[in-house]
């Protein structure tokens, strides 16, 4: 399911940024170029944050950006950002953040099975590694894929 949800075009690895504001507006803009979300969606994950913090910063060096559906979101998508430098993202526990994933979930349960796949990926032993060290997407992408089968099959197994 989440392969199906994160293209090519949506990842974007080494990105710099200069604040954690600017690291959110360029890992949304893969998003806002390719139809998925609205610019005001982008806007509002960043307002989200000003107002209550960083809620979406999930895990250590793992941020997962999104914002209520109505504030923009058109399809079912996530992009993957690598930030370097890292960046902080006032979030004692686990800042710097190395890592946005920008999810955009036009309804409210259309994402629940690709958020179960991307925890899985994400207590992964090489998934990180792959994030740090691929040079295109088409890692990444053939990176999840095999993962995400494999896994598959030994639940069907």
């Amino acid at each position: 399911m989440i392969e199906k949800i994160i293209t090519d075009s949506l990842i974007q690895l080494k990105v710099k940024a200069t604040s954690w504001r600017d690291a959110i507006q360029k890992a949304g803009r893969v998003l806002v170029a390719d139809g998925d979300v609205t610019q005001n969606y982008v806007d509002e994950i960043i307002r989200s944050a000003e107002k209550f913090g960083p809620y979406f910063v999930i895990a250590p060096h793992v941020a997962l950006a999104h914002a209520p559906r109505q504030a923009g979101a058109k399809t079912l998508a996530m992009g993957i950002t690598t930030l370097d430098p890292p960046i902080d993202f006032h979030n004692k526990a686990n800042d710097p953040v190395r890592y946005v994933f920008t999810l955009s979930a036009p309804n409210a349960n259309s994402h629940l099975k690709a958020m179960q796949e991307f925890v899985q990926l994400l207590s992964t032993d090489g998934f990180y590694n792959v994030l740090d060290q691929a040079v295109s997407g088409q890692e990444i992408m053939t990176y999840i894929e095999s993962t995400l089968s494999t896994n598959r099959s030994d639940c069907n197994g």
